[in-house]
């Protein structure tokens, strides 16, 4: 990965730090995202997906350590700790214990957060140069398929957000969901 980042991705971050969504490529389909800090740009994305808040939302990292501002980590076992970083990175999200002063924008009605760790370069990349990480939801309006290219992308929300162009990964669907705590699998991958 280098150092320096390309003026298209320049202008991603810029958006990020103005409290705007962004789209970007992700494992299986592109995703909207922002600031997990921002209520503004989750509000923002909320309205854009036309999303229920008490859903709450994926967080997406290029490391585990990104995430940890907003997880209770210590009611994890090791050995469930074990097979969640097995997992990671790659495209499985778990859903972990929130803090308690994670946002409820964040967790919606619930009081744990989903969050997974990419591999996916690009995902890792924007979430280094932002230095945490970023809220992750399909990129697609209510009832429409995900969109898998810049271009779907266009087509669903037209210029209202800037767009990372790149080509998302070898997934044929959105991450596997599952609860930490009791291994249970909400969406299969």
């Amino acid at each position: 990965m280098s150092n320096e980042a390309s003026p298209a991705f320049e202008s991603v971050l810029t958006a990020l730090k103005a409290e705007k969504v962004i789209a970007y490529p992700t494992e299986a389909v592109f995703g909207l995202g922002c600031d997990p800090d921002s209520e503004k740009a989750v509000n923002e994305l909320l309205i854009l997906k036309k999303r229920p808040w008490q859903k709450g939302l994926i967080l997406i990292a290029d490391n585990y350590e990104q995430l940890q501002p907003y997880l209770d980590d210590k009611l994890l076992t090791e050995e469930q700790k074990k097979a969640m970083f097995a997992c990671w990175p790659g495209p499985v999200t778990w859903v972990i214990p929130a803090k308690f002063s994670a946002p409820k924008w964040l967790t919606g009605q619930f009081a744990t957060l989903a969050v997974r760790v990419s591999d996916h370069p690009l995902v890792k990349q924007l979430c280094t140069f932002y230095g945490k990480p970023l809220v992750s939801t399909s990129a697609n309006l209510n009832g429409l398929e995900p969109c898998r290219t810049a271009e779907e992308v266009r087509q669903q929300f037209g210029d209202k957000l800037p767009i990372l162009n790149g080509d998302v990964g070898g997934r044929k669907n959105p991450s596997e969901i599952r609860d930490a705590l009791t291994g249970e699998l909400y969406r299969q991958g």
